[in-house]
């Protein structure tokens, strides 16, 4: 911003320029890292929609499953950990 552009509008008045450029520049930012999740999400949905992942996903070593007569539990644990661990990769690794 030029200096006489701020003498001509006033101090406080070009904060608020500046403010309001870097709040859009911060939404933009948004915006697209919600983009690329949602699609994101969306590729995984599919994936698992198709069938990919049917032979392991929930049945790891560890995953309890407890069934007696026309009662089941199923709790895969090991499965749960496994993505939250993955997903915890790949969010530390978009934050650098």
């Amino acid at each position: 911003m030029d200096l006489h552009v701020v003498y001509a509008i006033g101090a406080s008045e070009a904060w608020k320029i500046k403010r309001s450029t870097v709040v859009s520049c911060r939404m933009n930012e948004m915006g697209k890292l919600l983009v690329v999740a949602g699609l994101l999400l969306a590729a995984v949905g599919a994936l698992l929609w198709s069938g990919y992942g049917r032979g392991w996903m929930g049945r790891l070593p560890g995953d309890i499953h407890y069934s007696r007569g026309h009662f089941s539990f199923y709790f895969p644990i090991v499965t749960c950990l496994l993505v939250s661990a993955i997903l915890t990769l790949l969010l530390w690794l978009f934050r650098k």
